[in-house]
C-alpha cells in the first residue's frame, strides 16, 4: 500500500495546531473605527445603508470611543456633519465644528486613543466636491490652502496623525509644510495616496451627506483599471513626507494592496470601506451568510495582502469576536 509521506492536512488536524501554524492573525490593535460627528447633543441616530453605524454627537461619539477603548481597538477616524456649509468648506477648520470639539473631547477623556483626522471638504463645501471650484473644475493649487487650513485646524484639536482624503496633487507636501510651520512636527500623515473613483462609497456618501452636486470625482481620484498608476501615486506621497500610504476600497484592490507592500517600508492601511460593510450587513441581515466568519475571513484577507491597519466599520464587533476566540 502506497504511504504519502507529506500530508499538509497534519497541520490542520485540531483547532490547536491551526492556531500554531496561522501565518496571519488579526488583532483588535489592528483597527481604526470610524465615527460620524453631528451638531447638537445626545444624537444617536443609526443610518439606514449602514447598520449598526450612527451619526454621534459629541457627548455620544465620546461614549463611543470609550467603548472602542475598552474593546482594544486603540484609534479612531473622525468625519463630520457641519452646521454650515458654503463654497470652499470654511466649516471644516472652524474649531468650533462638531469634528474638533470630538477630537478635543476624546483625546482629553483619554489621552492614549490615537485620533485620527479626515482632511477633506466634500463634507463640508455647498457642492459637495472636495476643493475649490472654477466653473465645474476642481481648482487644485487653490484647493492645498484650504486643505492646509483643516490640517492645522484638527492638529490644533489635538489630532496625532491627519489623513488627507482629497487626492489633490501635491497635498502631502503642502500640509506637511503647514503642519511643521506651526509646530506640530510630531503629527503623522496617512495619505490616501492610492484612492479610486469607485461605486463602493455609496453608504458613506449618505452617512456624510457628501455627493456631489453635479458630476463626479472622476477627475481627481484614481481610475480602477490601474495598477501602476497606484504605485506611482505612493512614491510622490513618500517623497513629499507621507508617513503611512493608504489604499481605498480594500477588497476590491487587494492586490493593489499587495503590490504597495512589496514595495515600500512604510506602515500600509487599507480603508473597508462603507459599500463594503453595507453589502455583508444587508446579507447577514437576510440569512444568506455567517456575518461574524465572513467579517472575520474579509478582515484577514487585508491583514494577508499586507495591511498593517484597517479602518473598518466591523471594528467593535470583531474586537468582540476576538476576544470570545474561535473565530475561525
Amino acid at each position: 500500500m502506497y504511504t504519502q509521506k507529506l500530508r499538509p492536512r497534519r497541520m490542520r488536524i485540531s483547532p490547536a495546531v491551526r492556531d500554531m501554524v496561522r501565518e496571519t492573525s488579526l488583532s483588535a490593535k489592528d483597527f481604526i473605527y470610524p465615527l460620524f460627528i453631528v451638531p447638537g447633543e445626545h444624537v444617536r441616530e443609526e443610518i439606514p445603508s449602514m447598520p449598526g453605524v450612527y451619526h454621534l454627537s459629541v457627548d455620544e461619539a465620546l461614549k463611543t470611543a470609550r467603548e472602542a477603548w475598552e474593546l482594544g481597538v486603540p484609534a479612531l477616524e473622525i468625519f463630520g456633519l457641519p452646521e454650515y456649509k458654503d463654497a470652499d468648506g470654511s466649516s471644516a477648520w472652524d474649531m468650533t465644528s462638531p469634528v474638533q470639539r470630538a477630537i478635543m473631547a476624546i483625546k482629553k477623556a483619554l489621552p492614549d486613543m490615537v485620533i485620527v483626522g479626515d482632511v477633506c471638504l466634500c463634507q463640508y463645501t455647498s457642492h459637495g466636491h472636495c476643493g475649490h471650484l472654477e466653473g465645474h473644475y476642481v481648482d487644485n493649487d487653490k484647493t492645498l490652502k484650504l486643505l492646509q487650513k483643516v490640517a492645522v485646524s484638527q492638529a490644533e484639536a489635538g489630532a496625532d496623525i491627519v489623513a488627507p482624503s482629497d487626492m489633490m496633487d501635491g497635498r502631502v507636501a503642502a500640509i506637511r509644510d503647514a503642519l511643521d510651520d506651526h509646530d506640530f512636527i510630531n503629527v503623522s500623515i496617512m495619505s490616501y495616496a492610492v484612492k479610486y473613483a469607485s461605486g463602493y462609497y455609496g453608504p458613506f456618501r449618505d452617512a456624510a451627506d457628501s455627493a456631489p452636486q453635479f458630476g463626479d470625482r472622476k477627475q481627481y481620484q484614481m481610475d480602477p483599471g490601474n495598477a501602476r498608476e497606484a504605485l506611482k501615486e505612493v512614491e510622490l506621497d513618500l517623497a513629499e513626507g507621507a508617513d503611512i500610504i493608504m489604499v481605498k476600497p480594500a477588497l476590491a484592490y487587494l492586490d493593489i494592496v499587495h503590490e504597495v507592500r512589496q514595495r515600500i517600508n512604510r506602515p500600509v492601511a487599507t480603508y473597508n470601506v462603507s459599500g463594503e460593510y453595507a453589502m455583508v450587513k444587508a446579507a447577514a441581515q437576510n440569512g444568506w451568510i455567517d456575518e461574524k466568519r465572513i467579517v472575520m475571513e474579509t478582515l484577514l484577507s487585508m491583514k494577508r495582502a499586507g495591511s498593517d491597519m484597517i479602518i473598518t466599520y466591523h471594528a467593535l464587533d470583531a474586537a468582540r469576536w476576538l476576544q470570545e476566540g474561535n473565530c475561525f
